[in-house]
């Protein structure tokens, strides 16, 4: 074959540092395009980024060429970076240090996108916990409850 065709969607989520409720409705407004920028820059797609003031949902496909820790770990820097130098008075913001990832099937992709666009919705009726082991029970991800949330 002469060239590689992928379609790789990744739902990926991660929380603010200590899943501290830092980023208010003007920050996610200025963050999440900045982020889409960021991962254009590494040569993905962002397809939609979402998310309420302790956490965030990406569906992305992720660069071919790079490793997806790599990848979240690059956003992740490069977006809090950008926090720090560009908006002082969030100078607290960081994000957790790990991040959850999940497959999306080409099939699923618009479900995805509704739970994605859904957040301030959903997140009046489950906490940001509840929904991460909802989603590592879903795609059948063993867990230590213990070190879940360090």
């Amino acid at each position: 074959m002469a060239r590689t065709y992928t379609q790789l969607l990744n739902h990926i989520v991660f929380s603010t540092k200590e899943r501290r409720p830092l980023m208010t409705p003007d920050l996610r407004a200025r963050l999440f395009p900045y982020m889409g920028g960021i991962i254009r820059q590494l040569g993905g797609v962002p397809i939609l980024i979402n998310g309420v003031a302790d956490h965030v949902h990406l569906l992305a496909s992720p660069p071919t060429t790079t490793a997806l820790s790599d990848f979240v770990g690059k956003l992740k820097a490069n977006s809090a970076r950008w926090v720090h130098e560009t908006i002082p008075e969030h100078r607290l913001f960081g994000w957790q240090a790990g991040y959850s990832a999940f497959t999306v099937s080409m099939s699923q992709r618009q479900g995805v996108l509704d739970y994605i666009a859904r957040q301030e919705e959903h997140h009046r009726k489950a906490t940001f916990e509840e929904e991460l082991v909802v989603f590592l029970k879903k795609h059948e991800i063993q867990y230590d409850e213990r070190y879940l949330f360090d």
